[in-house]
């Protein structure tokens, strides 16, 4: 099992976000993880790569119990975590050559990676992923001179070099128009399915979420209102599932979908 959640809950700041959480991903799955804003999606996925620790229950990684493990046990079980972030952690004056290539520093010696920060030994392979990802003439490009979009698709770029066992994505393709981010998606999702890696989606997009994955996770205040296969997931369950996300001047739950994105503008 790649991860497993046993009546999980999580508690930040004194207040609970996550409540009695029990799931399950086996090796190979691609779950799409949805809910209004504040629903604990970012948490779980915290939970996921072992970043937060839970309050109660047990959260089981790639088959092992991170809070059992010991620092550099622990360290090894984090190297075969991919996380890729809404607002990926890029320094400004960081090349994107580096960025990339940082993805497997946790599966080197120190002096070896210390080394591949100033000349990286896989360049060929770290501008093949920036190509998969449509950034072909990005190898040396400054991260602090990438639009958001452009640093989303370097973040996604270094999890394709890291190679992980687990996949996750937080909002990945949030700065992206709607081509864009159905491609940047089916490129994770390829590349999971060539490795029979476990790939889990946090997408604000819902018909994204219904359309390329087979299984969605409806989360909402902190609980799993709904856990099934894409074909089942009823309008009734996602009005449920967005109830009070109701915009101005309409009485309906506002569901997000991918094209309503181009409203705010272009995005790249």
């Amino acid at each position: 099992m790649s991860l497993s959640f046993e009546h999980v809950s999580l508690t930040l700041g004194g207040r609970t976000i996550l409540h009695d959480l029990s799931l399950q991903l086996a090796q190979g799955e691609q779950v799409a993880l949805i809910g209004p804003s504040g629903a604990g999606k970012t948490s779980l996925l915290g939970l996921a790569n072992s970043s937060l620790r839970p309050a109660g229950g047990r959260v089981g990684i790639l088959g092992q119990i991170p809070a059992a493990l010991a620092a550099g046990a622990l360290k090894a079980l984090r190297a075969d975590i991919g996380t890729v972030y809404q607002v990926p952690p890029l320094p400004g004056r960081q090349r994107a050559i580096h960025a990339v290539g940082a993805g497997r520093l946790a599966h080197r010696p120190l002096w070896r990676s210390l080394a591949d920060l100033w000349w990286p030994a896989q360049t060929q392979a770290i501008d093949a992923c920036l190509r998969q990802v449509a950034l072909p003439d990005a190898l040396y490009a400054r991260c602090g001179e990438l639009s958001g979009g452009q640093r989303q698709r370097v973040g996604i770029a270094r999890m394709l070099y890291q190679a992980p066992r687990l996949l996750l994505a937080d909002e990945p393709v949030s700065a992206l128009d709607p081509h864009q981010g159905r491609q940047m998606l089916q490129v994770l999702q390829q590349d999971a399915r060539d490795r029979n890696a476990t790939l889990l989606v946090s997408l604000h997009a819902v018909d994204l979420a219904l359309e390329l994955f087979p299984r969605v996770i409806g989360l909402r205040d902190g609980r799993i209102l709904f856990d099934l296969p894409a074909v089942q997931v009823t309008p009734a369950l996602l009005q449920a599932l967005y109830a009070g996300e109701a915009t101005a001047g309409f009485a309906e739950p506002a569901i997000p979908v991918f094209a309503g994105s181009l409203a705010a503008g272009p995005r790249c």
